[in-house]
């Protein structure tokens, strides 16, 4: 799940070669609670086993979390200002999780 541009954001999942680790992959307006509820229930998933990856508090990890699903932050020092926040670890049922870099999803994964 990501938000944005449709066809920006499925070509950088293209060119990232990443592609193939995906079954489905969702470009939405906004990240907030009401639309990781609708991927939940669109696509039957589990929230105790369902994970959110991503470097934005405000869009990635708080609204995920507030669904009730698991998420991994992984900080980035380029995220764009409006996307920063506090990370809220009690919002919901989730689990959170921070990693220095995303090769350090290989040691939880």
């Amino acid at each position: 799940m990501t938000k944005g541009n449709i066809t920006e954001q499925t070509g950088k999942l293209e060119r990232s070669g990443l592609k193939q680790h995906f079954t489905a992959v969702e470009v939405v307006a906004e990240k907030n609670a009401l639309a990781y509820n609708s991927l939940v229930e669109k696509y039957a998933l589990v929230r105790e086993q369902t994970w959110m990856i991503g470097n934005s508090p405000s869009s990635d990890i708080n609204p995920a979390l507030e669904a009730g699903l698991h998420a991994v932050f992984v900080p980035h020092r380029n995220t764009w200002m409006l996307e920063r926040g506090d990370l809220r670890p009690g919002i919901g049922n989730g689990r959170l999780l921070q990693v220095a870099s995303f090769g350090h999803l290989l040691s939880y994964f």
